[in-house]
């Protein structure tokens, strides 16, 4: 047997991986053996292997997929690009929610005013946008607004959400206008209004659906979120946004 071959378990510990992570990386053809026994099927490394299995332990330990890895040590350097922007995404997801739960602390569970309100029906333009559960909510938003935002003008947009939020679910933002092609019905909505970030809205919805409940109301939707400030102009701590829930009669 060569010297410089080095038995499975030996290389694992060299290596700080376990027996398993080595033969399941051979499985995908990312880190193979360079020898294995006939007879017995042991695995044998060389020595010069340690420094890939060292880099891919230390990749993993960054949360980087093993498909990306397999780019890296092929020489594409820039397939950590997206693992990068992913988890700068993930940690911006986490400090909008610690502002949600330091607002929480600080004034305790919402209690928004509800009231009962009367919207007239509204012709409207309708972008949709497939979202991957609630965390893909801003996102799938963002996209829908872009693409039935106009030119000109100050803009009437009127986000649709279902009121539960799945693992899959459509968003919809209409942008109203007297070209457009689809009609939003009129009603009678209990609305709570909400004065924050975009991203502390659902506390709001926690109000208004909770107010709906305490009350019989069946929970029919869709939310409506009534976009009354422009965000480019107005500071994110003093957006204004109405929240509404079509009513029908108790249970």
């Amino acid at each position: 047997m060569d010297g410089n071959l080095l038995p499975i378990g030996q290389f694992a510990r060299l290596a700080r991986l376990s027996v398993k992570q080595l033969r399941h990386y051979a499985e995908l053809g990312l880190l193979v053996p360079a020898h294995v026994d006939t007879d017995t099927g042991y695995r044998y490394y060389r020595r010069d292997q340690a420094r890939q299995a060292l880099s891919i332990a230390l990749l993993r330990s960054l949360d980087v997929p093993l498909p990306v890895i397999a780019a890296v040590l092929a020489g594409s350097a820039e397939a950590l690009d997206g693992v990068r922007a992913a988890q700068e995404e993930e940690l911006a997801r986490r400090r909008r929610t610690l502002t949600a739960l330091r607002r929480v602390l600080a004034e305790g569970l919402p209690a928004t005013p509800v009231r009962v309100v009367t919207e007239p029906a509204r012709t409207v333009v309708v972008a949709r946008e497939p979202a991957a559960g609630a965390e893909d909510v801003a996102r799938a938003t963002s996209a829908a607004v872009a693409r039935v935002l106009p030119s000109s003008g100050v803009p009437q947009l009127i986000g649709l959400f279902p009121v539960e939020l799945g693992d899959a679910f459509e968003v919809r933002v209409a942008l109203v206008s007297e070209q457009g092609t689809e009609v939003l019905p009129g009603g009678t909505f209990a609305c709570a209004t909400h004065v924050g970030p975009y991203d502390q809205v659902p506390l709001t919805a926690h109000a208004l659906l909770a107010w709906c409940v305490e009350r019989g109301h069946p929970l029919r939707g869709p939310i409506r979120e009534v976009y009354v400030s422009d965000p480019a102009t107005t500071e994110p701590d003093h957006l204004v946004t109405h929240l509404m829930i079509p009513l029908e009669d108790r249970a």
